[in-house]
């Protein structure tokens, strides 16, 4: 196959470029800012579906792999900032996909849309702006692209590993919350969890496939405590991790969105209600067995 990958200089995407490769496909990588390995510099945000037809022609394939992040807060209303970094240059891109004869996609998304498929009492697209994005996403991408090209939607818990210089976006404070004097307190709940290489061999595989499904990507499933301990482990700092109550971090999280508002500002995952979130156990069954510490390692190494 050819295959264009959008966000190629990112995480995700460095690793769905390395593996199509490791693989024996052909890579056109692209990323917003002109660096090496990159072979076409294009914001995908303000990219019309022109340019992005020029881009695909003579591919087989394409991999979105960017957008807006869940941690996001911008001015309110916040949701037109998560469609124009979501939804709108997907769907240009899989319409100019559908119109260039490409027969195989992927996009890659977030296992928020996973939970609203199996939760919908959990009203997770009403509540949050970016949830309703990546469900709008998955919905526009296919529509784009007709019957003719099956989209895969890959749908991301935390993702652990690095590219280069590149590690998640969230790996930051986490990093220096655990190496820190701070005591470690984890709340009831957890998440699923899996690694950049993994992600990147759904990926290859959905496109060989062209699979046109959901695919909800796990390893493991953490709880908050077993996470922050094997952090913590990783970077060199094994201590105890001690449980705290739901109550304090609903609360945190209600004043914080409270301080968000009165700055007029609004976070993707709406911190009225994401104790909802966070205090569950978002677990995904994987679809392998699998570990994540070889990862948790990259990402948090010893100093």
């Amino acid at each position: 196959m050819r295959v264009v990958v959008v966000g190629a200089s990112g995480l995700i995407g460095q690793h769905v470029a390395a593996r199509l490769r490791e693989s024996g496909h052909g890579v056109t990588s692209v990323a917003r800012t002109a660096r090496a390995g990159v072979d076409h510099a294009l914001d995908a945000t303000s990219a019309a579906a022109a340019e992005f037809r020029a881009l695909l022609a003579g591919h087989d394939g394409v991999v979105f792999a960017a957008g807006a992040d869940d941690r996001e807060a911008p001015r309110g209303p916040a949701y037109p900032v998560f469609h124009r970094g979501n939804v709108a240059p997907v769907v240009r891109l899989l319409t100019a996909a559908r119109e260039e004869g490409l027969t195989r996609a992927a996009v890659v998304g977030s296992y928020y849309t996973h939970f609203h498929r199996e939760h919908p009492e959990w009203r997770l697209a009403e509540r949050h702006p970016y949830v309703r994005s990546r469900v709008e996403q998955a919905r526009g991408a296919r529509e784009a692209a007709g019957p003719d090209l099956p989209v895969a939607v890959l749908e991301l818990p935390f993702v652990f590993g690095r590219a280069r210089d590149r590690l998640p976006n969230w790996a930051g404070p986490l990093d220096a919350w655990v190496r820190s004097r701070s005591p470690l307190l984890a709340p009831p709940g957890g998440s699923a969890a899996t690694t950049v290489a993994h992600v990147a061999e759904v990926a290859v595989d959905a496109l060989e496939r062209a699979s046109g499904e959901d695919l909800p990507v796990s390893l493991e499933n953490l709880t908050w405590k077993d996470m922050f301990g094997r952090i913590a482990a990783a970077a060199g700092h094994p201590r105890a991790v001690r449980a705290l109550p739901g109550a304090p971090v609903r609360a945190g999280l209600v004043l914080t969105g409270l301080a968000h508002r009165l700055r007029g500002r609004q976070s993707g995952l709406d911190l009225r209600h994401l104790g909802d979130l966070v205090l569950r156990e978002l677990f995904v069954t994987p679809a392998r067995a699998g570990s994540v510490d070889a990862a948790l390692a990259e990402t948090f190494p010893r100093a």
